[in-house]
C-alpha cells in the first residue's frame, strides 16, 4: 500500500506522464514521417509536373526503386529522365522511403492506391466518388486532402469534393 506522499507524487506525475505518452503515441502512430522537411527540388519539378509529388514515406524503398528503374513505362506513360536526375531522385527516395509498419508491404504494381493501408483508410468511399469529374481517380489525393501537396493527410483537413452528390458525404464524416 503506497504512503500518502507516494500517492500525492503519483497524482502529480500522472498528467505529465499522460501528456508525454500522448505526444509519443501521436508522433509514432505511423512509425515515421511521410515527407521530409525539405522536398528535393528535382523531385518536385519532375514528378509534380504530372501528378502530386507523393511523399516518399507512402511507399517502401523497393517500390521506389522499381518505379525509378521503370520510368520509361511509368503507369502507361514514358516519364524518362536523364541518368543523373534518376540517380539523384532515386537516392533521395531511398533515404526517405517508408519503413514503418503501414508501408512495409509492397503494394501491387507499386501503386499507393492499391496498398492495404490505403484500401483500409478509403474503404467507405463508393466507386462513383473516384470517378467523379472533380476527383478523377483515387490517385488524386488533393481532391479531398487539402494539404496533400505538403504531405499532410490529416482527416481533420478533408474537404468534400466540389460537385459530388451529398449522399456520399457520410463517408467523409466517419
Amino acid at each position: 500500500m503506497p504512503t500518502p506522499t507516494q500517492t500525492r507524487t503519483l497524482r502529480q506525475a500522472l498528467p505529465a506522464l499522460a501528456l508525454l505518452l500522448g505526444l509519443t503515441t501521436t508522433a509514432l502512430a505511423d512509425g515515421g514521417k511521410l515527407s521530409p522537411s525539405q522536398m528535393l527540388p528535382s523531385y518536385q519539378q519532375e514528378c509534380a509536373a504530372c501528378h502530386l509529388a507523393y511523399p516518399p514515406g507512402l511507399l517502401p524503398a523497393r517500390s521506389w526503386d522499381r518505379i525509378m528503374n521503370g520510368l520509361d513505362k511509368h503507369y502507361g506513360t514514358d516519364a524518362s529522365l536523364d541518368a543523373a536526375t534518376v540517380q539523384q531522385i532515386g537516392q533521395w527516395l531511398q533515404a526517405h522511403a517508408g519503413s514503418y509498419k503501414r508501408v512495409s508491404a509492397e503494394p501491387p504494381q507499386d501503386r499507393i492506391t492499391e496498398s492495404a493501408w490505403f484500401q483500409r483508410k478509403h474503404r467507405k468511399l463508393d466507386a462513383p466518388v473516384w470517378q467523379h469529374a472533380s476527383v478523377k481517380s483515387a490517385a488524386n489525393c488533393a481532391a479531398c486532402h487539402t494539404r496533400a501537396e505538403q504531405g499532410s493527410f490529416d482527416e481533420r483537413e478533408l474537404q468534400f469534393p466540389r460537385g459530388l452528390d451529398a449522399r456520399y458525404r457520410r463517408a467523409f464524416q466517419d
